[in-house]
C-alpha cells in the first residue's frame, strides 16, 4: 500500500487492473484502517478516473454473493448518495411506484453513510426482511414484483471498509459504486449521480454493456430528478437536458424534499407518500423518477412513464406492493 500511495500523493493514476487488486487485498484484510483510510481520502481530493472505478467495480463484482434472478426483467434505481441534499428516500419510493405498475425492481441499497437516512433504515424501519436467500427474493419478485437486496450481506468483502466510511461519514469511491454492483445484475439500470464528471464516467461505462439505462444528474447537484431545476439524463440513445416542465410539472423548491432529522421521520414521510397522503411536490418527483425508470424498461415515453407511474401510485398498487413485501418478510 505504501508504494500506492505514494503513486497517488504523485498525482499517478492507477491502471483498471491495479484499481482492481488493490481492492481485492483490502478486502483480504492485507491492510489497516490508517492504509484504507489514507487511500479512500486521496479519492476525495481528485476524480476517480474511468479506469479505476471499472477496476473497482470488477473487484466488487468478483467478491460478491450473486443473486441467480437471469429469468426475470429487472430494473435497479439507486442513487450515488453523497449529495448532501437530506432528501426524502426518493429512488426507495420511485422503486415501490415502479414496481407497483408491474416493472420488477430489485433495489440495491445500504444504510446511510453520509446522509441520515439511507434506503436500507428506511426499509428496516418499516419491517423488511433483509435476506442474501435465493428463494426468498425470489419470492419476493414474484409476489411483490420487488426485493431489497441489502448490501452488506451481498459484499461481505467489505466489511473492512464499513467502518472507516461510518467514521469518515462523507462520501467516497464507494457511493460511486454502490449502482454499478447489484448483485442481481438487473438488465436496466436507473442511476442518479452526485456531479455531471461522475454521469459521464458512468455514460462511458455503461455504453460498453447491454443493459438499458438512464443516467440522472440535476444541475443543481441532487442524484436524482429534483424537479428544482434542469436534469442531465444520459441514456442508451441521447444525451439531453430536460426541465421540470418537460416531466409535465411545476419547478419545486428544495424544502419540497426534506426528508426529515432522523431515522424514524424518514419512514414515516415515506409511509405518508406511499399511502396516498404526500403532498403534490412530493407525489410529483417520485413520479418523475418512476416513470423514467418505467421508461427505461419498458422502452415507452417518458410521457407515458409518468401516467403508469401517478396510476400505480394513486391507485395504492405501490402501496399494496409495500404491503406484500411486509407480509412476506413476517412470514419468513
Amino acid at each position: 500500500m505504501k508504494n500506492i500511495l505514494n503513486r497517488l500523493i504523485n498525482h499517478e493514476q492507477l491502471t483498471k487492473d491495479e484499481a482492481k487488486q488493490v481492492l481485492v487485498a483490502i478486502s483480504e484484510g492485507q491492510f489497516n484502517q490508517s492504509q484504507i483510510a489514507s487511500f479512500l481520502t486521496v479519492f476525495m481530493m481528485r476524480s476517480v478516473t474511468l479506469e479505476e472505478l471499472e477496476g473497482f467495480r470488477d473487484a466488487l463484482l468478483d467478491l460478491c454473493i450473486s443473486v441467480p434472478l437471469d429469468e426475470y426483467n429487472t430494473i435497479d434505481l439507486c442513487g450515488t448518495g453523497g449529495d448532501s441534499k437530506n432528501t426524502f428516500n426518493i429512488s426507495t419510493l420511485s422503486s415501490f411506484i415502479t414496481a407497483g405498475a408491474g416493472v420488477l425492481v430489485t433495489k440495491h441499497g445500504n444504510y446511510g453513510v453520509s446522509s441520515i437516512s439511507g434506503s436500507s433504515n428506511v426499509m428496516e424501519q418499516l419491517g423488511i426482511k433483509f435476506s442474501n436467500n435465493t428463494d426468498f427474493l425470489k419470492r419476493s419478485l414474484d409476489e411483490a414484483g420487488i426485493c431489497i437486496l441489502h448490501a452488506p450481506l451481498f459484499h461481505p468483502a467489505m466489511k473492512q471498509v464499513a467502518p472507516i466510511r461510518r467514521d469518515l461519514a462523507v462520501k467516497t469511491f464507494f457511493n460511486m459504486l454502490g449502482p454499478m454492483v447489484n448483485p442481481a445484475f438487473p438488465k436496466n439500470q436507473l442511476v442518479g449521480v452526485f456531479n455531471l464528471e461522475l454521469a459521464r464516467l458512468y455514460g462511458y461505462i455503461y455504453q460498453k454493456s447491454s443493459k438499458k439505462y438512464a443516467v440522472l444528474h440535476a444541475m443543481d447537484g441532487y442524484d436524482e430528478i429534483s424537479l428544482t431545476g434542469p436534469v442531465k439524463v444520459i441514456s442508451n440513445t441521447s444525451e439531453k437536458m430536460m426541465q421540470p416542465k418537460d416531466f409535465g410539472f411545476q419547478t419545486l423548491k428544495e424544502t419540497d424534499l426534506y426528508g426529515g432529522d432522523s431515522v424514524v421521520s424518514s419512514a414515516e414521510i415515506f409511509k405518508n407518500i406511499i399511502s396516498g397522503n404526500g403532498t403534490e411536490a412530493q407525489n410529483n418527483v417520485v413520479c418523475a423518477n418512476a416513470g423514467m425508470a418505467i421508461s427505461v424498461v419498458k422502452q415507452c415515453s417518458i410521457d407515458s412513464g409518468i401516467e403508469q407511474a401517478k396510476e400505480a401510485l394513486h391507485s395504492k398498487k405501490a402501496l399494496q406492493v409495500l404491503k406484500k413485501l411486509q407480509k412476506i418478510s413476517a412470514a419468513s
